[in-house]
């Protein structure tokens, strides 16, 4: 990520669904001061809140590249989006995309970035070096997000607890997984990119061994319950051994992104079969707390509700966003395993 050219123009496309939306949104949140403006290609699209601006305004105002914002189902390119990324090219802009398809196999972009001399940057490339996990308990402490569905909280809370933790003094590293993560702190290994016999194995190599004291904070990625992505949440689950783990929940979600039908399941259960996989690799795993993203909540009634749900499963609840008491009551529970064996 060192050389990829800042500041950005965040591309959201025709996306709808604020949960396709991820990138964009995590790179205005984490990364605002790297972002120039966005760029839709339909009215309905989500809006960050940044200027939308056309590749050559973008360019006019500094930007240097143009970021695919949208992780959409499959990682595809929308043959729909392809004027507006060559429009890019023209304007002097580079392209960066974390999603699985590579940018040069679209014969349009591959011809723009030529004849443009610009270049094309796949983020979501993983090393070629990645051994089979071993499952060997490593030295240090890691604390691993997971989630009851996708798209709800997993990067922001890791993120907002290993600021936590360096506020605290505690030596913490937050270890990206997904192409957003990567972008932000600009380093990381994109899990899912992985081939699945070395997924394990990949998780171990982003958090090695490590000092007695110092946490790695890794960003959890999918839902062992979700129907598409539970293969890559197992074994990022199973190569990180955390000690700690945080729920993340969206309170009112019902069914699975992507995958209607699928009902989202309870933070209890979560808990239940987290603690029952993960105790393979860390017999020790315990559960610290649960994240609700409450962001569709005004601030008394997410209050009542992280109150409620607190009570109810005996954990801390807090919105790392929100942050204040419950929050920094979720850090101290997330730091309490620090000296188990």
């Amino acid at each position: 990520m060192a050389d990829v050219p800042q500041p950005y123009l965040l591309f959201v496309g025709d996306v709808a669904e604020r949960g396709f939306a991820k990138t964009a949104l995590g790179l205005r949140d984490w990364a605002g001061d790297k972002c120039v403006g966005e760029l839709a290609i339909s009215d309905d699209a989500v809006a960050t809140g940044l200027p939308r601006l056309s590749p050559a305004e973008a360019a006019a105002q500094g930007a240097r590249a143009l970021v695919i914002g949208v992780a959409n189902r499959g990682g595809v390119i929308a043959p729909a989006w392809v004027p507006a990324l060559v429009e890019a090219l023209e304007a002097g802009l580079d392209i960066v995309s974390g999603l699985h398809v590579r940018l040069d196999s679209v014969p349009e972009l591959a011809q723009a970035s030529r004849r443009c001399g610009r270049s094309l940057i796949d983020i979501r490339t993983p090393p070629a070096d990645i051994p089979v996990a071993t499952g060997r308990k490593r030295s240090g402490k890691r604390l691993l997000t997971v989630g009851t569905d996708c798209a709800l909280g997993k990067k922001y809370t890791a993120l907002a607890i290993a600021r936590a933790f360096v506020a605290r003094g505690v030596s913490a590293d937050f270890r990206a997984t997904g192409q957003t993560g990567i972008m932000i702190v600009g380093n990381g290994l994109p899990i899912d990119a992985t081939i699945c016999d070395f997924t394990a194995g990949a998780a171990e190599m982003l958090s090695p061994d490590a000092a007695p004291d110092h946490w790695d904070v890794v960003e959890g990625q999918g839902s062992l319950f979700h129907p598409s992505y539970a293969g890559v949440s197992l074994s990022l689950l199973h190569g990180s051994q955390p000690d700690s783990f945080v729920v993340c929940h969206q309170p009112g979600r019902e069914q699975m992104l992507g995958s209607p039908g699928f009902a989202v399941p309870d933070v209890s259960a979560v808990i239940d079969l987290t603690v029952s996989l993960g105790a393979r690799t860390n017999p020790t795993i315990r559960c610290a707390g649960a994240a609700y993203n409450t962001a569709h909540l005004d601030q008394v009634e997410a209050e009542a509700l992280m109150d409620r749900e607190s009570a109810r499963l005996g954990i801390p609840v807090a919105d790392p966003i929100r942050g204040g008491a419950r929050f920094a009551q979720l850090v101290d529970a997330c730091l309490a395993s620090k000296d188990v064996a």
